[in-house]
């Protein structure tokens, strides 16, 4: 039977470490702004889709679409014990880096099944300046697959916090959520191709409008 929202414990998790951590480092020491979060449906499976130019692009994406939003995680991560668990509540799930992980792509179909939000970067890398040149066919994929919704998301500065060392650069960054796109109707390619063009250009026109 499919649910429409997390487990109890993910949602504690998630608001526990969004509002001591994320949202006072988002809105705090990045000055972050945050558009169109009446798009986000609260409940009910979604794919959230965005670009990607840093490793704080997850937290960031969750914080600021008010939910917990699942990501693949390096599978390496899982085997530590005391980290396993706190990860797999707040949404996590691992994957094999550098192949075709089956396990990975079930893993998302089962969080979908059971009313979470997964998140997939459009273009599957991080990018220099922010934008979708190269966008796959995976995020569409799973949302036919999981009868779910498309949310995508845009952030506009986060390419600017880690290009000098470790520690974060205060980057203004701007999050912006467009408008849902449906779920596609079949897995042919034409229609993963038309959707996915659909979500890189919405990305793009957003990333346009800037700070």
């Amino acid at each position: 039977m499919s649910r429409i929202r997390e487990p109890i414990a993910s949602l504690l998790l998630y608001h526990a470490f969004k509002w001591s951590v994320v949202a006072p480092m988002f809105h705090v020491y990045f000055r972050g702004l945050i558009h169109g979060i009446e798009n986000v449906p609260q409940e009910g499976p979604l794919v959230v889709v965005s670009n990607h130019a840093s490793n704080y692009d997850p937290p960031i994406v969750s914080n600021c679409v008010r939910r917990p939003v699942a990501y693949m995680a390096k599978k390496e991560l899982f085997d530590i014990p005391f980290l396993r668990k706190a990860i797999q509540l707040y949404g996590a799930y691992p994957v094999s880096r550098g192949s075709a992980d089956t396990k990975a792509i079930r893993a998302a179909l089962e969080y979908l099944e059971n009313g979470w939000a997964v998140g997939v970067f459009l273009q599957g890398t991080r990018t220099e300046t922010g934008k979708i040149t190269d966008p796959k066919r995976g995020a569409a994929l799973l949302a036919a697959k999981g009868n779910a919704p498309i949310l995508p998301v845009c952030l506009w500065g986060t390419q600017e916090i880690e290009k000098k060392g470790a520690i974060p650069r205060p980057a203004g960054v701007t999050v912006r959520i467009g408008q849902l796109i449906e779920a596609p109707t079949s897995g042919s390619k034409e229609e993963l191709e038309e959707i996915t063009k659909k979500c890189a250009d919405a990305i793009n026109a957003l990333h346009n409008l800037g700070r």
